[in-house]
């Protein structure tokens, strides 16, 4: 565990802090941006459970995806789900 009482690890550790800060306060910022950006979409008639899973899915890698749907299908079917 680093020292504290010094003056050099005291000044490291309020940058560290403030920089933390800082960043809370953007996650801040971002996640209202965020929330307007929803709200506009459903204001425009957009269903936004669709376009979150959408943004969910283009996160993840086509193969890593794919697996996933072949998953999802085999398990619907398994339970009599399938289309």
């Amino acid at each position: 565990m680093p020292e504290v009482s010094g003056e050099i690890s005291s000044e490291r550790l309020k940058s560290f802090i403030k920089r933390i800060e800082k960043l809370e306060e953007d996650k801040a910022g971002v996640m209202e941006d965020l929330k307007d950006v929803y709200a506009e979409a459903k204001g425009t008639g957009f269903d936004v459970k669709i376009i979150r899973q959408i943004v969910r899915l283009r996160k993840i890698k086509d193969e890593d995806r794919r697996e996933q749907e072949e998953l999802l299908d085999l398990y619907k079917a398994a339970i009599g789900m399938a289309e």
